[in-house]
This record gives structure tokens, sequence and C-alpha cells, in this order.
């Protein structure tokens, strides 16, 4: 039996995280940890088990503890990984990895000298459509894969405005870290992660700068804080050189057109997949001289149980053999998803300065 703790009591901690910890027979939840003590006592009367505190710190050199999942703003991710690496703990932190990819190469130092698992719920490794995806790019049904368009965009959206979301110190950008790491995450994972050459990206603060006068139809994360901080990104694009295809996007937590897209494209010359992202897929190609798509069917299954019952899997081989070293076999191992990290990183940091970067 695996002993985790929760750190973090919102929505993505609890409805999530511990949601598919109690679905685990080989998992048990002993603290639900939360900044506000009130909001971790919530959680265990839902729950019906562990103990609630404030302070992760109590935590740290409990024995019994084998692993924990972070469900904190992104600039503390880095700062708590660490902390319960150090301290002989697996880790299962939230996307992204951290705030800056500095702070994630931190993390994966702390990895590796911890010799337990450090992942990243990037959940789309564990949808099984994409891993369909995947295997139709693998077996060459698109042919040479030379272009990849994401589209990740909504009317009105930005989560919270003026909370930690709209705060560059506390999650580190807008709609790109967000919204943007999934879909770039995705695209990586289907290509066999192509290394990146270059980036060249644009950042726009448009939408929700004037808090009091942002209109919008439902906020998530909300309500506006009319005092409060909007310093990152409504919207974003990019393009990205890589070894493999060339990846193009457009991103948007906000924007004056009524049209929500989010899906990916990849274009081979045999063929292309559009990806509904959340969703189903089709393919799209020519058989017999006519053109031919279709959707295929698949068991879409629980993304959000699956990666969490891999983690407790791996957990409890790691736990088993105190000489074992942890392979990198997780979809969302640090050492395989920071590469995403890097990217990101890379479109901000060409956004700063109106120039491509060089990544080789």
């Amino acid at each position: 039996m695996i002993k985790v703790a929760i750190i973090g009591c919102g929505k993505i901690g609890l409805d999530f995280h511990a949601a598919a910890y109690m679905k685990n027979d080989n998992a048990e939840i002993k603290y639900f940890c939360n900044t506000s003590i009130e909001k971790a006592e919530t959680a265990v009367k839902r729950f019906g088990c562990g103990k609630a505190v404030s302070d992760y710190r109590e935590i740290l050199a409990d024995p019994e503890i084998d692993a924990v999942s972070i469900c904190t703003p992104n600039s503390s991710h880095a700062k708590i990984s660490i902390d319960f690496l150090n301290a002989g703990k697996s880790v299962f932190c939230e996307k992204p990895i951290a705030a800056t990819f500095d702070d994630a190469q931190k993390m994966q130092t702390a990895q590796h000298a911890s010799n337990k698992i450090l992942a990243i719920a990037l959940v789309n490794r564990y949808n099984n459509g994409v891993n369909l995806i995947k295997e139709y790019i693998e077996s060459g049904k698109l042919g040479e894969v030379f272009h990849v368009y994401a589209s990740f965009r909504d009317h009105r959206s930005i989560p919270g405005l003026g909370g930690p979301f709209t705060s560059k110190a506390a999650s580190g950008g807008g709609a790109l870290i967000d919204w943007g790491v999934h879909f770039l995450d995705v695209i990586m994972y289907c290509l066999n992660d192509p290394k990146p050459l270059t980036v060249s990206g644009e950042t726009f603060c448009k939408l929700g700068k004037d808090i009091s006068g942002y209109v919008f139809d439902y906020m998530w994360a909300g309500p506006p804080v009319a005092d409060g901080v909007y310093d990152v990104e409504d919207s974003v694009t990019g393009l990205i050189r890589t070894t493999g295809p060339v990846i193009s996007f457009n991103g948007a937590w906000a924007q004056n057109i009524a049209h929500k897209e989010k899906y990916i494209d990849f274009m081979g010359d045999k063929g292309g997949i559009r990806f509904e992202f959340g969703s189903n897929f089709t393919f799209y190609t020519t058989e017999g001289n006519k053109l031919v798509s279709f959707e295929p069917e698949f068991e879409k299954g629980n993304s959000f149980e699956n990666e969490i019952n891999l983690f407790v899997a791996a957990v409890e081989e790691l736990e088993s053999d105190n000489d074992l070293v942890p392979a990198n076999h997780l979809p969302s191992d640090i050492n395989t998803v920071i590469i995403t990290s890097r990217i990101i990183q890379a479109i901000y940091d060409s956004a700063e300065i109106h120039k491509e970067v060089s990544l080789v």
C-alpha cells in the first residue's frame, strides 16, 4: 500500500488527483495539505480519510509517506517538489513543471540525486486517442510529417482575472503556460521528441489590462479581482523549427472573435490528422485515387485515472527494491517532458527580445 499526501486542495487536487487515488486499491491518502486549513479539513470530510495540515513541511519527515501529489500554484512547484525529493519521496507534480525552465532544471537535478520518481501531470500522454495518433505516425500512415499546427483559442475566458492565474510571479505566464503546454506536449510526444532548433514567438497582453472593464460570459477560477494583477499574455503565436516537422501555433485565453478552437493538425505527405483536443480525431488520406477520411473508434478510458494508476505502480516497484534506479518509463517522466518547458521558455524569451531564439 502506497501512502500519499495531496499538497493543494483546489479543484485539480481533489477532483482529479485525490479522486483517482481513492479508486486505486494500492494507494492510501494520509494527508491533505493546504495553506487554508479549512480547505484541507473540508477535503478530509469529503473523502473520509487523511489528516488536514496547513504546512507541507509537517509531512516531509513522515517515514510512512512514499509519494505526494503537488497541486499548488506554478511558482511553488519547484520548491515543494525539491523539498520532497530531498526527503526521499516520489513526486507527481501538476503541469507545468515549473514557472521557468531554470526551475524545471533544478527539479530534474533533484530527481537525479534522490533516486525517486518525478512525474508531471501532462494528462494527454495517458489519453488513448493521443496514443493512437502516435501509433499512426510511427507506423507511417501519415508518411513524412512535415508540419504540425495547433490552435488553442477562446473568445473571452481569462481565468480569475487579477488573481494568481494572471500574475507572472505566481504562474510564470498566461495562455501559453496554462493551455499551450498541453498542446505543445502532445505534439512533441506524438512526434517522439524531435530536437528543437529555433523558436520565434510573440505574446500579447491586451484584453485583460482593464480588469474592471473586461467583459465576459463566464470566468473559471473567478471572479475578477478589481485591484489585482494582470501582467501575462492573453494571446500568443509562434513558430518552432525542429529536426523533424515545423510546428506553428496560435493561442488565446481571450480574443475578439467568438469562436472556440482547440485542435492539432498533423500534416504528412501521405495523410493527415486533425485531433479535436479532448475528443476524437479524423484521419485524412487517399485510396484508389479517391479522397478518404474516417474517425477511428477506440475506448476512451479515463486519462486522469490512467496517469495516477501508472504513477502508483511505478512508486510501488521502486519502493519494493531500494537498489532499483527509477527507469524513465512513465510517459510523463521529468526527463522526457522537460523539453516542452525548454520550448515554452524560448517562446517567452523570443517574445521579450522580438527575435528568433536558437536552441542549438
